[in-house]
């Protein structure tokens, strides 16, 4: 049986989801809140990823369709307390397109897309009081950014406010440093400090790729994990081979494996060991 035959495809969606929500819903869908429904919503966003990366369109527009129904699912539980609806959403985010597009809209220039990030942050702060209606400048970076990112983002704006590093050689004292004083917790037997000191190598770390000013932290990391996942799944599939499952094969025989991922890469991916 079709529901709401005769809804455009937005309304229909709109529609499902205040039914799923409704006396006569879903039992599990009634009694999520926005909190409840975090984890998903970080989830999905995750999924849209990893299928724009595999070039996947059609997992692209599955993972789209999930995201838009976690959009219009947070707007109907706002509506249900009397907050906004979905209506506000869309009008609140068509006009700050247009506000923030100046250059499109209202007849300004910009020539290039460095011109058009002056705007949008020009305009972004006007919108939030101008210049000075802050002074932590560290509240406009989302809490909920995965940390790597929200690390190298305090550091940038710490270096516009001109705190920060004059050569890469002086993070790399200090990713020195920090080590240091990770093996001396370490050698006191003192968990909190080693905690502190894992955090503090983390941070300088990231403050050296940014730096760099090449790649992320975060990219840097999801590809390393990505190549730690390669050469793990070398090891179960020649083991799996040989009959055995990698919790009956000896750490020597995984090392030897992993050896031999490593080697097949050269020339494959960079042409050098990593």
């Amino acid at each position: 049986m079709i529901h709401f035959p005769d809804a455009a495809p937005l309304e229909r969606l709109c529609l499902t989801l205040a039914k799923l929500r409704s006396p006569e819903g879903c039992p599990w869908d009634k009694i999520q809140t926005h909190s409840s429904m975090k984890e998903f919503l970080i989830e999905e966003c995750a999924e849209l990823l990893d299928a724009i990366d595999d070039n996947d369109p059609s997992g692209m527009c599955e993972e789209l369709g999930d995201l838009l129904m976690h959009v219009i699912f947070h707007a109907q539980m706002a509506q249900e307390k009397g907050l906004f609806d979905f209506d506000e959403v869309i009008k609140g985010v068509t006009e700050k397109l247009i506000r923030r597009h100046p250059h499109v809209f209202a007849g300004e220039k910009a020539e290039n897309p460095e011109q058009v990030l002056d705007i949008w942050r020009e305009v972004k702060s006007k919108e939030k009081g101008g210049i000075g209606a802050s002074p932590r400048r560290f509240s406009r970076i989302p809490r909920h950014l995965p940390a790597l990112n929200r690390a190298r983002d305090y550091q940038i704006e710490a270096a516009k406010a001109g705190f920060d590093w004059s050569s890469q050689e002086q993070i790399l004292d200090k990713v020195e440093e920090e080590l240091r004083e990770l093996r001396c917790a370490l050698a006191a037997k003192d968990d909190d400090a080693v905690d502190d000191e894992i955090g503090d190598l983390l941070f300088s770390v990231v403050n050296l790729s940014r730096f760099r000013g090449r790649f992320s932290a975060e990219e840097l990391l999801a590809r390393t994990v990505k190549k730690f996942k390669r050469r793990f799944e070398h090891i179960e599939n020649e083991l799996a081979r040989q009959g055995v499952s990698p919790e009956q094969a000896s750490i020597e025989q995984m090392e030897e494996l992993w050896d031999q991922a490593k080697k097949a890469e050269i020339g494959t991916f960079g042409g050098k060991e990593e």
